[in-house]
Order: C-alpha cells, then structure tokens, then sequence
C-alpha cells in the first residue's frame, strides 16, 4: 500500500504524465505534489483543482443527502462524483476522488500531455491508486 510520495510517483509513471497532486478539497492545500505545474506553481494548482471538484461535487449532490463540501456534517458521506476529466488542447487533467475512513475531502490530480498521455489507462490506475493509498 503506497504512501504518498510513492502514490505521487507511481502517477508520474504514467505515460504524459506531467504532474500529479493529491489535494485536500476542502481546503485547497497540495497535501504531496510531484513534476510541473501548469501554471508555474503547485499549490495555485491544487487550489483551483479544488474548486473545481467542490464545484462537481456540490452539483452532482443529491438535495438533502450529506457530502463533505462545507461545514462538517454528522454524517459524512463519500463524494457523489467518482472522477473528474477536463480536456484543453495541450493536456488531459484527472481528478479521482480518494474515499479514506476519516472524511474522504482528498483526491488526486493528474496533468497529462495530450499528445502522449492515454486518458484511459490513467483513469484506471488513478482508480487503483485511489483503492491502494494509505493516509496517516
């Protein structure tokens, strides 16, 4: 069972992978980050990865079933959204949310070439990754 570090690597392993990140999303902070930004800087890049999936998790949200966006809630749910995949032209972002024993607020980030990257494969070993990380 992987740790962080070696999670982060095992991402970076994956073919035009760029960077990778596993992020808090409650509070935008890069908990491990690994390769180049996007943007020039890891954490301005795990704070806006974490509005996005808020944002995706706050939408994809039943009405009236507990999620962990917000304030704490007696009951923690595991976010509604599995993945996230956004597209630009030169690059492929996966965001696979990381459902842990404590409040599932985490997930990782991945930053494809588009040219080399391969969406797919990425989507299942960032599923594995996922299974596999231990937190603590």
């Amino acid at each position: 069972m992987p740790g962080i570090d070696e999670c982060l690597l095992e991402a970076m392993s994956l073919p035009g992978a760029r960077g990778a990140w596993l992020v808090d999303w409650t509070s935008g902070l890069a908990l491990g980050s690994a390769g180049e930004s996007p943007v020039g800087d890891h954490e301005t890049t795990a704070a806006e990865s974490a509005e996005l999936a808020r944002a995706a998790a706050e939408f994809e949200s039943p009405a009236g079933e507990p999620t962990t966006v917000g304030p704490a809630t007696a009951e923690l749910a595991a976010p509604p959204v599995e993945d996230l995949i956004v597209t630009t032209r030169v690059g492929y972002h996966v965001i696979r949310f990381v459902e842990t024993d404590f409040d599932s607020s985490v997930f990782l980030h991945v930053w494809l070439d588009r040219s080399t990257g391969n969406l797919a494969l990425a989507r299942i070993r960032l599923g594995d990754l996922a299974e596999r990380l231990v937190l603590g």
